[in-house]
């Protein structure tokens, strides 16, 4: 009875100390608001508006109906027309176009007589991923215009077709499962969900105990019979009730936003999201501990952390990264959450699917705790 007491009393100042911060509950509103609205558009692989040059040696309505497409895409714009290819160079060379397209000569003539034509294309490798994402969207652009082409002209003159021999194109319908429009915005925004709750307890935790061991306050525990499992339970359980609430807004902020709702059911994800926060609280108690000053604390939360979301599949998929690198990926937590989140909130998947996801993060978050547990020392009890 008298540990409850003790308990309540530890969460009513935990408590009290979040809503006298200044900061706290302003950060608990922005956080999951700014990032929900700005990551989702600029964390993306998705190209667009690449600023092209184009050396148009043929100068005829099929060369020009080309043009038409591919800056009608989306995906280019063709910003300079140039009459030589050393020209177009140096607006790579000066960085105001990433790529070259020419055309050559004699390019409606092979079209039309169902010849090979080639088209030469130069990118800015500066920024490998552009470039390669930008080719492999022009190269599409290109054999669609050339079968749309050869489709004309088999209107326009079967006989002729048939007699060139031309082969028949095959053509292959793909259905996309779980996000139809191939929208990058939805394959995000469960992976920044989780994003949230290790910020949550990755850096506020951390910065707890050793901000009130700056403040003096620390030793006034250390010195009162209150028991360590009880005072790190009164730190542990407020920013768990944090991280709900911030899940449930960023679950509020996505569903308004992106239209994006949970295909699986939303006690599953509260469950994992549960389990997950807890682990990371414990791991940001763990970093409070032994820690000597806030500013300590910090520096090694972003260290664990850059490590946890670059490895964590939240920018490039698991599968992407070296065999040795995915190794790696085997003790870092939030990389189960990220699939977790992603499956339950875009696939609809269950806990049947989900036990290799639900055993790791329950693994991690006794382990962290057990962690916080054995390192925060009290000098009486």
């Amino acid at each position: 009875m008298r540990r409850n007491r003790v308990l309540k009393y530890l969460l009513e100042k935990e408590f009290k100390q979040m809503l006298r911060n200044p900061i706290m509950l302003p950060l608990i509103i922005a956080l999951p608001l700014i990032q929900l609205i700005l990551l989702p558009y600029a964390a993306t692989y998705e190209i667009r508006n690449i600023q092209m040059v184009v050396v148009d040696h043929d100068q005829s309505s099929v060369s020009r109906a080309l043009q038409q497409k591919i800056a009608s895409s989306g995906y280019f714009e063709i910003a300079y027309h140039t009459d030589t290819y050393q020209e177009a160079l140096t607006h790579i060379e000066e960085g105001t176009a990433s790529m070259v397209l020419e055309i050559p000569e004699n390019f409606e003539r092979e079209m039309n007589a169902g010849e090979e034509v080639q088209l030469f294309v130069a990118a800015d490798a500066v920024d490998g991923t552009k470039a390669s994402i930008g080719t492999n969207y022009l190269n599409g652009i290109i054999q669609d215009f050339s079968i749309r082409e050869r489709e004309e002209l088999a209107l326009k003159s079967p006989v002729a077709v048939v007699q060139r021999e031309l082969p028949a194109q095959i053509e292959a319908i793909p259905v996309f499962r779980f996000n139809p429009g191939l929208d990058y915005k939805t394959y995000m925004v469960p992976g920044i969900l989780a994003l949230l709750l290790t910020l949550v307890g990755g850096i506020l935790a951390a910065l707890n105990i050793s901000g009130e061991r700056e403040l003096g306050t620390l030793e006034q525990i250390n010195v009162s019979p209150v028991r360590k499992v009880d005072y790190l339970l009164g730190k542990l359980i407020p920013f768990w009730i944090m991280g709900l609430v911030i899940i449930c807004f960023g679950l509020g902020i996505a569903w308004l936003l992106y239209g994006i709702v949970p295909k699986g059911s939303f006690w599953t994800l509260i469950v994992f999201a549960t389990i997950y926060n807890m682990g990371f609280i414990g791991f940001g108690l763990f970093i409070s501990s032994v820690s000597k000053s806030q500013q300590q604390a910090m520096f090694i939360a972003f260290f664990f952390l850059l490590i946890f979301f670059l490895m964590g599949g939240l920018f490039t998929p698991v599968s992407s990264m070296p065999r040795w690198a995915q190794y790696i990926t085997y003790l870092n937590p939030t990389a189960y959450l990220i699939d977790a989140m992603r499956l339950i909130i875009l696939k609809g998947s269950g806990f049947a699917d989900l036990w290799d996801q639900f055993w790791a993060t329950l693994s991690f978050a006794v382990f962290f705790n057990g962690l916080a547990l054995l390192t925060f020392r009290k000098t009486a009890n």
